[in-house]
């Protein structure tokens, strides 16, 4: 029975030793593996790998994915012209020299994290004071990436790190600018919006000169087609008077005596003395077969 103990905790034992010396390595990391505190071998195949159990050697895992740096407050850069702005940034970082990386960090990626932030910070704070507003903003934006990752390309080697690529997430100016920004942006606008009415105002008043002008043409051209048409009729008008009263002159004279009395009372209240049996005014009244050659009026009783 005690061999049978005995055989039991010696496969036991031998089982601990064994799955000690056992390790398996995946895809997302390096393995390091330590002997008395000292990198003895960086695997970076994946599978199942062994070692000499505890405390001879040891295994630490590093992540061998793509890490995100991102920039931890928003502090203000000078650009060429004095502005103050807000950069808010990100850069993305590999391991590439797990040994380097042990020896510079110690196995810790905040460490790394840490470290770097700052070597990041000034490498955009060289690039930004290097240029303007306009630059940074819109026309040198990829150039200020591209420059700050060639910087950070060289400096990340002592950290046993590769930069896989860096990128702006937000440009803005400090508090302490962006209200006299703001104010100078909305003079701007307002400014071109005073153009645009001042263009459009001299628009519309050429527009209404040029209207009125054609409206005095056409009235002009109106008037005078009126007047070649009233002419015309009046021409007309006096060719059949002349043809009518030339065939009975006495008619002509008695038709242009009506004429005259009624010209000479407009309104029901004109009056006018005259002397009926001595005045020529009322003969064609008085006798009015004198004119159409008739015989003479009958007396009223």
């Amino acid at each position: 029975m005690n061999r049978i103990i005995t055989i039991v905790l010696g496969l036991l034992i031998l089982a601990l030793i064994a799955s000690s010396t056992m390790f398996v390595v995946d895809q997302k990391h390096f393995a390091a593996v330590y002997s008395f505190g000292e990198i003895r071998e960086v695997i970076t195949e994946p599978g199942l790998k062994f070692k000499l159990p505890p405390p001879v050697q040891n295994v630490v895992l590093l992540d061998r994915r793509v890490q995100t740096l991102e920039s931890p407050d928003s502090r203000p850069i000078f650009t060429a012209e004095k502005k103050s702005l807000v950069i808010d940034w990100l850069a993305k970082w590999r391991i590439a020299d797990a040994r380097q990386f042990i020896r510079n960090s110690g196995a810790s990626v905040d460490t790394v994290a840490n470290r770097l932030s700052p070597v990041v910070q000034a490498a955009f704070n060289d690039e930004v004071t290097k240029r303007t507003v306009l630059a940074v903003l819109a026309t040198e934006r990829d150039t200020v990436m591209i420059d700050v990752r060639k910087r950070l390309e060289e400096e990340a080697k002592a950290f046993g790190i590769e930069i896989v690529d860096v990128r702006i997430k937000r440009v803005d100016f400090s508090a302490n600018i962006a209200e006299s920004v703001y104010k100078r942006m909305s003079a701007e606008r307002q400014r071109v919006a005073n153009e645009a009415r001042a263009t459009g105002g001299a628009e519309g008043e050429k527009i209404r000169a040029d209207a009125d002008r054609q409206a005095q043409v056409i009235k002009a051209d109106a008037y005078r087609d009126a007047q070649k048409l009233r002419g015309a009729g009046d021409a007309r008008a006096s060719a059949i008077y002349a043809d009518a009263f030339g065939r009975d002159p006495a008619f002509a004279k008695f038709y242009r005596a009506l004429d005259a009395y009624r010209d000479a009372w407009q309104n029901k209240g004109d009056v006018m003395v005259l002397d009926p049996a001595q005045s020529e005014f009322f003969k064609t009244m008085r006798a009015p077969s004198d004119v159409t050659g008739g015989g003479a009026a009958p007396a009223h009783k």
